[in-house]
């Protein structure tokens, strides 16, 4: 991933609604959203959720008079905001957060759901694509923990390894992956 120094420019051209502009924001924050959530979330669905709540409430801020007033620290709103997120979604998921009242709930802007499921399937594409690059058994390894979610006790048996060994061998299907996937963004950002 080539990481992206945001200006006022950019953020102006964010605030006012601009499509590519908009576009390339969900398109930079959403894998490192995705990375930070799963590692803390129990299901896909979960993770997709609090990351769509999470570009909602960024873009919120952003149409507000005040807004975000430091473009530098851009990726840090967007970091405090999925923090916030996480940290009320366990509260939500504890049994004494339990509340029902509509009033506390955010609708997200449709709109910017729309723009999410465009970018959110040519990023499956993308990964599938990747996937079918590496070879049988770290694409089986990547495939089977990760997006199957098996038991790793399971997967383990399957292999014939230990739950160390696995570690590794999942360390080394994820370092294939990686850089697959970063070939893959440099080939992307050439072409534009």
């Amino acid at each position: 991933m080539q990481f992206q120094a945001f200006d006022k420019h950019y953020l102006e051209k964010l605030k006012s609604g601009d499509f590519r502009t908009q576009e390339h924001f969900v398109s930079y924050f959403s894998e490192l959203i995705r990375l930070k959530l799963s590692k803390r979330m129990h299901s896909s669905a979960e993770v997709d959720d609090a990351r769509q709540e999470t570009f909602a409430r960024v873009f919120a801020a952003l149409r507000k008079e005040q807004g975000i007033r430091e473009p530098e620290r851009l990726g840090a709103f967007v970091n405090s905001v999925c923090n916030n997120v996480l940290l009320e979604h366990y509260r939500s998921t504890s049994p004494a957060g339990d509340s029902d009242d509509p009033a506390q709930a955010d609708i997200p802007d449709p709109a910017i759901s729309a723009v999410d499921a465009i970018l959110s399937q040519e990023m499956q594409t993308g990964v599938r694509a990747i996937l079918e690059e590496l070879p049988e058994r770290d694409r089986r390894l990547i495939k089977e923990v990760f997006l199957e979610e098996r038991d790793k006790d399971e997967v383990c048996h399957d292999y014939g390894v230990d739950r160390e060994y696995l570690r590794v061998l999942l360390h080394r299907a994820k370092k294939s992956f990686k850089s697959l996937y970063l070939k893959r963004m440099e080939t992307a950002g050439a072409r534009r």
